[in-house]
């Protein structure tokens, strides 16, 4: 992909307004691959919920909890080299049509996890699932990156991706209304069901909640890949050209590109920040607001609206301002709001945090987009390690649950998405602009 993302060249390149998102001829596989995006919100944030689910249906700490998202973002980290693998031989289409089986498979394993009420096969289904989205997601944004003119990118992979947050926000209120009973039980009403013995069958009641909204996930997701495998695709990139010497690019290449490599760095502390800070953002208003789950699941729903507002503003503002300093700013502006939420923890810090959705928004397609730039042949294993760096997820995480359990603070442990933000204003600023050598021929791979 040979991109000029408007404010990453040095030179001043045409307005990314008078360029098309996609011609017409490729609308419909352009408007059922961005469809995926919110598809696959789905699950990513209802995970959120899962994570206070579990804490009372198993009985487990905070830490324990947060494995949901290690063994989530484990299954990207691992399957995302095979899926640019498998789509480098046969394509786009067959990459996401396996994504999409593999999604619909580990939702309808939910529920023989939870009629044995197993902690252990809820990971093994969600390790599923996000083995299916590591395909969805490895194809959809190279692919997404390359329907198009060069020149808006940026734009058009906030806009397909501006549909991900409406995916989280209905998972969310899809985890809220369905998932959660409402019923938040004292300890000594706790220590009555043991004594009669019915303790066990209100915990087993309250993991079967799950069953039902994972099944209609897993029909409609199925149902999806029966519309794509319906539809024709165009070739793009090395796709019209595969017999071309090197035309499929090589790993050891993507290391010449300092950009790329920031890039990943840059998505692994992003996505470190973003699922670290939703994953807990329920316990952090419980602790400092006092309210019910149900409430604060509705908070998690208004910052995610927040998010989906920022995605669908970035799109509008990047046709006037550079996407790297567009996110520098962005990303400052988050490290001003999480020290709010550190040094003043309670219903200041609460709204701080809830802001910080908006100002996260546009950063992983402008991470992704600003990585892409100019690979070439290169660009579909270059998504696959963009992907991968999604193990932020499951590697930040636990690791602010242990904060937690080391300081008993919530508010401590944002000090963890703080620096993922100082990182990610550095790439944007300085680490995104390409280096002299990017544009030299690359020997065979090019």
């Amino acid at each position: 992909m040979h991109s000029s993302i408007s404010g990453v060249t040095g030179a001043k390149p045409a307005p990314s307004s008078q360029h098309p998102l996609f011609s017409r001829e490729n609308a419909v596989p352009f408007f059922l691959v961005t469809a995926l995006f919110f598809l696959w919100g789905i699950p990513n944030n209802l995970n959120d919920v899962l994570i206070r689910h579990f804490m009372t249906s198993f009985e487990i700490t905070r830490f324990k909890a947060g494995l949901v998202q290690s063994a989530f973002y484990f299954g990207y980290f691992l399957l995302s080299t095979p899926a640019a693998l498998l789509m480098r031989r046969f394509g786009y289409k067959a990459g996401l049509l396996t994504g999409l089986g593999l999604y619909g498979l580990g939702c309808l394993l939910f529920w023989p996890a939870a009629v044995i009420q197993s902690y252990g096969s809820f990971l093994f289904a969600l390790f599923v699932i996000a083995s299916g989205l590591a395909f969805l997601e490895t194809g959809a944004s190279p692919f997404i990156a390359q329907i198009g003119d060069p020149d808006s990118t940026a734009r058009r992979l906030n806009f397909s991706q501006a549909f991900n947050p409406l995916g989280s926000i209905c998972g969310v209120l899809v985890g809220t209304i369905f998932i959660f009973s409402g019923i938040e039980r004292t300890p000594a009403e706790i220590q009555e069901l043991k004594a009669a013995g019915r303790y066990a069958a209100v915990l087993h009641s309250e993991t079967t909640r799950v069953i039902m909204p994972y099944l209609v996930l897993g029909g409609v997701v199925l149902f999806w890949a029966f519309l794509i495998a319906r539809t024709k695709f165009p070739k793009l990139g090395e796709e019209k050209n595969p017999a071309h010497t090197g035309a499929h690019g090589r790993y050891r290449d993507l290391l010449r590109y300092r950009h790329f490599v920031l890039a990943v760095v840059a998505q692994f502390f992003y996505v470190g920040a973003q699922v670290g800070t939703w994953s807990y953002f329920i316990q952090y208003v419980q602790d400092y607001t006092h309210q019910p789950e149900k409430v604060a699941g509705y908070f998690l729903t208004g910052t995610l609206v927040a998010f989906a507002a920022g995605r669908f503003t970035a799109t509008y503002l990047m046709q006037f301002v550079r996407p790297n300093l567009l996110m520098g700013a962005y990303s400052l502006v988050n490290v001003v709001l999480v020290m709010i939420g550190i040094f003043f923890p309670g219903w200041l810090g609460l709204w701080a945090i809830f802001l910080t959705s908006f100002f996260m928004s546009l950063m992983f397609p402008t991470i992704f987009a600003l990585g892409l730039r100019d690979l070439g042949p290169n660009t579909k294993l270059g998504g696959s390690l963009l992907v991968m760096a999604i193990i932020g997820g499951a590697v930040f995480t636990p690791f602010m649950g242990l904060v937690f359990e080391q300081t008993r603070s919530m508010a401590q442990a944002m000090a963890v998405p703080l620096a993922c933000y100082v990182f990610i204003a550095y790439f944007a600023f300085i680490g995104s602009r390409p280096s002299r050598a990017t544009y030299k021929p690359m020997g065979e791979s090019l």
